[in-house]
């Protein structure tokens, strides 16, 4: 599970095992987590995050998206 970044109390990360999805990354608040989609930023699943958490680690996401997919293209050894 590599950790792409952290703030404050949120870390970004992807796991190793899912090259076959397209680009997302998981990010986790101690018992609450969520994934977003990289490309079209959008969110693909939440669990315990409430709506305002949320616009925060999307306005995030977006703000860190080259970053992330970066990340994921070197890690997976993609072109794109």
């Amino acid at each position: 599970m590599p950790t792409v970044l952290i703030i404050g109390p949120y870390r970004f990360y992807f796991y190793s095992h899912e090259p076959n999805e397209p680009p997302h990354i998981h990010v986790d608040k101690d018992r609450s987590s969520a994934k977003f989609w990289l490309r079209k930023v959008g969110l693909a699943n939440n669990i315990g995050y409430n709506s305002k958490e949320i616009n925060v680690l999307h306005k995030l996401v977006i703000k860190n998206q080259k970053l992330f997919l970066d990340e994921w293209n070197e890690y997976f050894n993609c072109k794109n």
